[in-house]
């Protein structure tokens, strides 16, 4: 049963690799125009969402003469991964376009979905911003940059499609304030904020310098809204407004801590208004002044373009079309995926439904602030650990300050829609959280979700299969249940210490590493599978080798450890050399024999990210206060 209720949510055809039919217009009459209006790091701090801080009447207008969506929600908390699914219709842990910053090779059916509006027709523009996490394929665009305009089309009786994107909102626009000064010179007197009259969400400490960001972001966001007029009047200057459907919306939440890089509500709810002219309505779709509060995904958004302007959708897509002919049923989960996060792993699922939040952290063991370079710049990042340190933050706060996480989180967010009491451990919810579990882990295998398998490995097979998206597709049917399955034990208890010991002896290296990865969590009771360790530390697979030596140093035994991780910092696998810095930098005092060695991380690597690390570990160790990029 659930199996076909995800089936139904996802909307997934084939899988194939075979491509798709060509699209092609189904429709001889008049194509609207569609332009998109999207904008970075912004929740719905909006007028019309009800926020009655925000200062956006243009987009409130633009609601007055559309749809408000209500539960709408993007992939991941982060940009790249999310704007890789929407122009792809591909979940970003099904591509391979999981990791921030990675750069996956597109299988060759599979096409950036702007090229089939070309291919029926459309003009197509993109004003500027790609971050697909792939190299953008030729033929995607009539033209993207920032030229790239609608307007530049040579026959003006041509549809268009357009996408301009303002980057004025993005978190760093609150982190430096050259960038604050600049994007919020255009607001008046009358358009700014008082800090102190705001009201934050309790898991920031109340400070001025909190409070400073918090402005910042609503100030930064009524700017965007003066851009979001001047978008409409150019088309009402050109009279093409009545032939052109409008969709604005965020690509993923707010760009502060515990909402950009989440999976919470702060870091993938976000704000779509879309408006229809009448004249492209039907079956009363794009009612004025009305509000839809079906489930949507960021990843629907490719399918519902094509369908708009009568375009077949291809096999491949994994979302559904939410607006033109022909629709399938609504949906009744969304899901999301956060991965690598610049330089720190942190592997979390995440199932919402029209009330409820189920999220899945397969690393438990590491806490929710892990250091980044790039949000430990930002203000309010600086606050957290600086109040912290003064144990001085409010309950809220200080959750997530935590050195660890629980294996399941599950949130009623009509009671608490800030996600603050955890109902994993409730009885009462025991139903709930059984059904929102099992959807997830169905989803894992009818996705091929890639992101459980470490990227050292992700490197190493696509060399075999061309492209991400095969290493799962093309294997055996069964492995991605394997794999799913001996992950989920690495997180349990004790009683899962048998199997883990069985699973080191798996055909499969990626079964091997959460295998390994298990016994390390359970080092209290895992000195009998020493042995096997000390095999795994010989293993073919680098990432299985560096799970053992993490295992050994959980056993006390560094001495079987630190040679291995020594070997992995100077590999040729740049994605091992991250692992095994990050491991070093979880042993604390017992990585100091290899102080030498993370030195030589600080320069010539194959990435910043293996610095990055390394260089923190060493301030850690040494106290220290070396800055590096």
């Amino acid at each position: 049963m659930l199996r076909r209720l995800l089936a139904l949510s996802l909307t997934i055809c084939s899988m194939s690799s075979l491509p798709a039919n060509e699209p092609a217009s189904a429709s001889p009459g008049k194509r609207p125009n569609i332009i998109w209006l999207s904008c970075e790091d912004i929740s719905a701090h909006i007028g019309c969402y009800g926020d009655e801080d925000a200062i956006t009447p243009n987009i409130d207008g633009l609601a007055k003469q559309g749809v408000r969506y209500s539960n709408v929600f993007t992939t991941a908390g982060v940009c790249a991964p999310c704007r890789s699914a929407i122009i792809t219709g591909i979940y970003q842990s099904t591509l391979g376009t999981h990791h921030m910053r990675c750069n996956a090779k597109l299988p060759d059916f599979v096409k950036p979905f702007s090229t089939y509006m070309r291919q029926a027709g459309y003009y197509c523009t993109n004003n500027s911003k790609e971050d697909y996490q792939f190299k953008t394929p030729k033929g995607s665009w009539d033209e993207s940059s920032r030229k790239a305009h609608w307007k530049n089309r040579k026959d003006d009786s041509q549809p268009f499609f357009a996408v301009f994107n303002f980057g004025g909102c993005h978190e760093s626009g609150i982190a430096n304030e050259e960038k604050y000064n600049e994007v919020t010179k255009v607001l008046s007197n009358n358009q700014r904020q008082d800090p102190d009259n705001l009201t934050l969400p309790p898991y920031y400490p109340d400070t001025p310098i909190v409070r400073e960001d918090w402005k910042r972001n609503y100030e930064l966001i009524t700017a965007m809204d003066l851009w979001v007029a001047e978008r409409i009047q150019e088309l009402k200057d050109h009279g093409v407004y009545e032939d052109t459907i409008i969709m604005f919306w965020s690509d993923h939440g707010v760009g502060l801590p515990r909402a950009k890089r989440w999976l919470y509500e702060s870091g993938t709810r976000i704000p779509l208004v879309i408006r229809i002219p009448e004249s492209f309505r039907i079956a009363n779709q794009g009612m004025p002044a009305t509000v839809d509060d079906q489930l949507i995904s960021s990843l629907d958004f490719a399918p519902t373009v094509l369908n708009l302007a009568s375009i077949k959708l291809p096999e491949y897509f994994q979302g559904r079309a939410f607006l033109g002919q022909n629709l399938t049923q609504p949906r009744d989960y969304v899901f999301g995926a956060r991965d690598r996060m610049d330089e720190r792993y942190d592997i979390i699922r995440a199932v919402r439904d029209k009330q409820f939040r189920y999220i899945r952290n397969y690393e438990p063991f590491k806490p929710y602030y892990q250091y980044m370079n790039t949000p430990e710049k930002g203000a309010t990042m600086k606050e957290l650990r600086r109040v912290f340190a003064e144990g001085k933050l409010p309950e809220p706060a200080a959750l997530f300050m935590s050195d660890s996480k629980p294996a399941e989180e599950l949130y009623d967010l009509q009671s608490d829609p800030y996600e603050i009491n955890n109902l994993a451990a409730d009885e009462a919810y025991k139903e709930v959280l059984d059904r929102m579990r099992d959807v997830h882990l169905d989803w894992v295998v009818e996705t091929r979700d890639i992101g459980l398998i470490p990227e050292s490995e992700i490197q190493r097979r696509e060399k075999t299969t061309s492209a991400r998206y095969n290493i799962l597709l093309n294997a055996d049917p069964k492995l991605i249940e394997r794999i799913r399955n001996v992950a989920n034990l690495a997180i349990g208890g004790t009683e899962n210490f048998p199997k883990l010991v069985a699973a080191l002896d798996d055909q499969d290296s990626v079964v091997r590493y959460w295998a390994a990865i298990g016994i390390g969590n359970l080092s209290d009771v895992a000195s009998s599978a020493k042995p096997k360790l000390i095999s795994a530390i010989q293993d073919e697979a680098p990432c299985v080798r560096i799970a053992a030596a993490r295992a050994l140093l959980k056993l006390n035994s560094p001495e079987l450890a630190l040679p291995v991780l020594k070997q992995e910092l100077a590999s040729e696998h740049e994605w091992g050399r991250l692992r095994a810095a990050i491991v070093l930098g979880e042993a604390g005092e017992l990585a100091q024999p290899l102080i030498p060695e993370m030195k030589a991380c600080l320069k010539d690597q194959p990435n910043k990210y293996i610095t990055r690390v390394a260089n923190r570990t060493l301030n850690v160790l040494l106290g220290t206060d070396n800055v590096v990029n």
